[in-house]
């Protein structure tokens, strides 16, 4: 019955209702009008647009089967290896930079505005590392493994990731004089809209959302962020507001004339959990135990995915520069 009991819990975990139920069990529902409120209410939206996304594939006969079984033996994975780790790093990096702030803010809207401005640049720090430096692409590569796009990739990430993310992003927002208590609300928020920018055609086909696709990062963009196209390689690395991949010229729209190819250029089996996993791991390996010289070994694991010490490179700049120098009129 115990064992029963925790699968129960977990799924209720993952539905994420467990707190609106707790709410309800204490009759006092006026706890709805806070912000633990409001989130419990906020926290089933993105496990309902899974399942409802998951019933529109089969009614459309494209289930994506592949995907969700990989994702979902994913979360399992990271469920009992890595549950705890990243929401320790936070707390170590709030506490351990808090006082080398350069400045302190506020919690007010303006200061929040500040705040997610800044979040937005320790994402984009943090993920351009994760596409730049290989034993970073290492943790960051499950994630764009699926070749397919649906909520459950939202899962596919490697348990170190989570950590290594945290520390960059909570480091950098913490000198910058974000409060913790401003950082948590951010990071609810953007945790919650980074979920549902994964969202997929069975769900919402066209996901440009119309003027919107100019002032803010779409699910459309980030479609084009998980393409392996050479058109779209290593771009769109914001979460909400794409204002950081403009400045850095990162910023890429969506083509209407290419179809987008999900996944990685790695030869792989997108079906296999220790591809997916381990894979990317397994390679770098590979690369460093051939590589002549200590300095080569070291090069492999800081220089980009596809670098190589014969001077073959093969890496995202590389593919898409020589893509957009072959472009008719450019």
């Amino acid at each position: 019955m115990e064992i029963l009991s925790s699968l129960f819990e977990e799924i209720l975990g993952f539905l994420g209702i467990t707190q609106a139920l707790e709410i309800f069990k204490t009759g006092d529902y006026s706890v709805f009008k806070t912000y633990e409120g409001v989130a419990s209410l906020i926290y089933p939206i993105i496990p309902f647009l899974l399942i409802l996304e998951f019933i529109a594939g089969l009614i459309y006969k494209k289930p994506q089967i592949k995907v969700y079984k990989v994702n979902f033996l994913i979360y399992i994975f990271n469920r009992f290896v890595g549950r705890f780790i990243a929401i320790a790093m936070v707390a170590f990096c709030i506490g351990f930079f808090e006082p080398y702030a350069l400045f302190k803010t506020s919690p007010t809207w303006y200061w929040f505005i500040y705040a997610y401005i800044v979040w937005e640049l320790a994402h984009f720090v943090y993920h351009y590392l994760g596409h730049k430096v290989r034993i970073f692409w290492c943790l960051h590569s499950t994630h764009h493994a699926p070749e397919d796009m649906n909520l459950s990739v939202t899962h596919a990430h490697f348990f170190l990731e989570a950590p290594y993310a945290d520390v960059i992003r909570t480091t950098i927002c913490i000198v910058l004089g974000v409060p913790p208590e401003v950082l948590f609300a951010v990071m609810f928020i953007d945790g919650t809209y980074g979920a549902f920018i994964h969202v997929g055609e069975n769900l919402i086909k066209d996901a440009r959302f119309g003027f919107l696709n100019k002032i803010m990062l779409t699910p459309s963009h980030h479609r084009v962020h998980h393409a392996r196209n050479p058109l779209y390689m290593d771009t769109n690395f914001c979460n909400l507001l794409n204002i950081w991949d403009r400045v850095f010229g990162t910023y890429q729209e969506e083509q209407k004339s290419i179809q987008i190819e999900y996944g990685i250029t790695r030869e792989m089996d997108s079906g296999n959990f220790i591809d997916v996993y381990f894979g990317e791991i397994i390679a770098l390996v590979k690369d460093v135990v051939k590589a002549p010289g200590l300095m080569n070994k070291l090069r492999y694991l800081v220089m980009p995915p596809g670098w190589s010490h014969t001077g073959e490179h093969k890496t995202a700049k590389l593919v898409r520069n020589e893509y957009l120098k072959n472009l008719p009129n450019t």
